[in-house]
């Protein structure tokens, strides 16, 4: 018996142990990030952090336990075969979360989840640089290596020495096994342990993450991937509504800013187009000379946020006006984009005839059902392109989307409304362009390849200029999202979600303009339908921004938590923690909640779509 008592504890120490040293990993991978911690807060991640380790221990260790129980009267061999084939298993998934983590929090900054397994296919792994990926598949297999050769030299000889048994041994382990229920539910409250429990830092983020067991984090989101609804009592129904509405009430007298009652509008979406390109919004000078240059032929909105972090994210809260939800994306469930508003088909409805182009796979991301729902007129995808012009890893470069988004638009008969969406400045950062902003790193070609974005977008303006129907269009040019290059760390960083809107074409009553109000993406719809003389109550989260009343704010979705933003205020709530990260000029318990009834307001209407 003490044999087996022995082997059980045994391999629930390498458990534990593997996960205590992925953690010192991950916090030497991000040594940047662990260098703002201090000492303190470092061991208080540890300590923290092991609760979920022991939680995934307990987990890992259920069917071995019950194998040392089910085996007493087998020979030792018969143990040891099986032990090593689901040890062996369960370390190479549990390797491959870990060290696939490491990369993904750079750049998404936070603990990795279900959301890769929303990506899966060819264009998921087209952003990895390719020698990052050969490090990141050596060091996989190594703490594989590492630690299949640790459980072999210390937990699988102790098989060796074990006999035979009696029915009061198998008791005896069906009884220690049971006792796993205890780190497993990690807690003596009513509700079991989760990852919010771990969290101990008021303010850093990175120092909560750092607690996180990342195979948890992935197991229990995997768990929820296709029950995906929100709470009802996030807050109260009544404040709910009254906030919301208070929120969002206007008298709908909207200033003019287009001179045409039916002017052919075109949006232009940028791919990761922070505001830290455009020289005119406090970023970096030389990256935009175009767009710095095409400012003070428009109006430039200087306050504008994204509402989510990723693409598919983006084109929903611009098309749809529709806010990014805290956990997954809409895209994914076709009965939901089904039941949402487009502003293709509002206009369609209209006159307008439709078009959507962009060099993607149309297969990446759910695109293909989301669009077939938006029911566009036309649309073209990289499968449109000569094959020879798919020569980027996400698909067709920007300027030659631009040149065939030009010649439709030469075709199709006003008014039209056509959207375009770039993607060279998107991971890995490869143009065809001759550089100009030398760098191996990261960020210097990441704003090389925006200059070359710029680059094509200027071209194209220049090219509409000399077409007949400029003098009748309205351009909006925009982004799908920000990025956490250059200088927007933290995924909570209002700064990360800041992005253009620029106002462009022959149909501006004004020029050389700046609009300092809070507003978003979702506000295009209506923003839109404002200067067409109209509003679409359909977009419930879109908002004319040019009213004369306008109640300026906007709200930013991260990984589980938002930002809210107006003129006085910066508010970001995280809700794994269920603490406020941020509360800037909120004074009052209204002020705090704001925020809170939009996201209800949203939870609401996610889950009954």
């Amino acid at each position: 018996m003490t044999s087996r008592i022995k082997l059980f504890f045994s391999y629930c120490l390498f458990w534990f142990s593997f996960f205590v040293i992925a953690r010192v990993i991950f916090l030497t991978y991000h040594y940047p990030l662990t260098d703002t911690m201090g000492l303190g807060d470092i061991l208080l991640a540890m300590l923290n952090g092991a609760r979920l380790d022991l939680t995934v221990m307990g987990y890992f260790s259920l069917i071995p336990g019950l194998l040392i129980c089910l085996t007493t009267y087998f020979k030792p061999i018969v143990l040891d075969i099986i032990l090593r084939i689901y040890t062996g298993l369960m370390l190479f998934i549990a390797s491959f979360i870990i060290v696939l983590d490491l990369e993904l929090y750079t750049h998404w900054s936070y603990r990795m989840d279900a959301t890769p397994l929303l990506y899966i296919g060819k264009e998921a792994a087209s952003s990895g640089d390719f020698w990052t990926t050969v490090i990141m598949v050596t060091f996989w297999l190594i703490l594989f290596g590492a630690f299949s050769w640790a459980y072999i030299k210390y937990v699988s000889k102790r098989t060796k020495n074990i006999a035979t048994a009696n029915w009061k041994t198998s008791i005896a382990m069906l009884l220690l096994t049971a006792l796993l229920i205890a780190p497993i539910r990690g807690t003596v409250g009513v509700a079991p342990i989760n990852t919010g429990t771990v969290y101990f830092h008021e303010s850093n983020m990175f120092a909560n993450h750092a607690a996180i067991n990342v195979v948890y984090n992935f197991g229990y989101a995997l768990r929820k991937l296709n029950r995906l609804s929100y709470p009802e009592n996030y807050l109260a129904a009544d404040k709910t509504q009254l906030y919301f509405n208070e929120m969002n009430e206007s008298s709908g007298e909207t200033v003019k800013l287009i001179n045409q009652d039916q002017p052919n509008i075109i949006i232009i979406v940028l791919e990761s187009y922070t505001f830290r390109f455009i020289e005119p919004l406090g970023g970096l000078p030389g990256i935009t000379p175009n767009i710095n240059k095409l400012v003070h032929e428009g109006v430039l909105f200087d306050n504008f946020y994204s509402s989510g972090d990723r693409t598919d994210l983006g084109i929903v809260s611009i098309l749809n006006g529709y806010p990014r939800q805290p956990k997954g994306s809409i895209i994914k469930f076709p009965k939901k984009t089904a039941s949402l508003p487009f502003i293709n088909k509002t206009l369609k409805s209209r006159g307008y005839n439709t078009e959507f182009t962009y060099g993607y796979n149309i297969d990446y991301a759910n695109f293909k059902s989301y669009l077939s729902n938006a029911q566009f007129d036309g649309i073209a995808h990289s499968q449109d392109f000569p094959q020879e012009l798919n020569t980027s890893k996400w698909g067709v470069h920007d300027h030659f989307v631009f040149d065939k988004f030009l010649d439709e638009a030469n075709q199709i008969n006003s008014p039209f409304f056509k959207i375009m969406m770039t993607q060279s400045s998107h991971e890995p950062f490869e143009v065809p362009m001759e550089t100009v902003i030398e760098g191996k790193d990261d960020v210097s070609k990441f704003l090389n390849s925006a200059y070359y974005t710029d680059k094509s977008l200027g071209e194209f303006i220049d090219k509409v200029k000399q077409t007949d129907w400029w003098e009748n269009s309205w351009i909006i040019i925009t982004a799908d999202h920000g990025h956490f290059m250059p200088d927007n760390p933290g995924n909570s960083n209002a700064d990360r979600f800041k992005i253009p809107m620029l106002w462009l074409g022959g149909a501006l009553a004004k020029q050389d303009t700046v609009i300092h109000s809070y507003a978003s993406q979702t506000d295009i719809a209506n923003t839109i339908f404002g200067q067409l003389g109209f509003q679409d109550e359909d977009f419930m989260f879109s908002k004319n921004i040019m009213t004369r009343d306008y109640k300026p704010y906007a709200v930013y979705v991260f990984n589980n938590g938002f930002g809210y933003l107006d003129n006085t205020h910066k508010v970001v709530f995280d809700n794994v923690g269920g603490n406020y990260l941020m509360k800037e000029g909120a004074t009052t318990e209204k002020e705090l909640e704001l925020g809170k009834a939009y996201m209800q307001t949203l939870y609401s209407d996610f889950n009954k779509r």
